[in-house]
């Protein structure tokens, strides 16, 4: 039995990448890359005194990560993408 914290990431080569990739609907690959996206722009707006431009698009890019995560998220409830995760 393993644990899933000691699992080194490898790393994939773009053949199986893009063999995986084939198998999953486009719409689906191109929500977990917006999602990706949304959850750094959500990092970088980290802090206690932002200003109100700051907050704004802050608040932009969360609303594009839960409208991506919904996405991810009815094809299959695992897929959702958290702001502090490293995925």
């Amino acid at each position: 039995m393993t644990a899933s914290h000691l699992l080194v990431p490898v790393p994939i080569p773009d053949r199986v990448a893009a063999l995986i990739g084939s198998c999953i609907p486009s719409h689906i690959l191109q929500a977990e890359f917006d999602a990706d996206c949304a959850a750094r722009e959500v990092r970088r707006f980290r802090g206690p005194r932002l200003g109100v431009e700051d907050q704004a698009d802050r608040e932009q890019a969360l609303s594009d990560l839960a409208r991506a995560n919904k996405v991810l998220a009815a094809h299959h409830p695992h897929l959702a993408v958290l702001p502090g995760s490293p995925f």
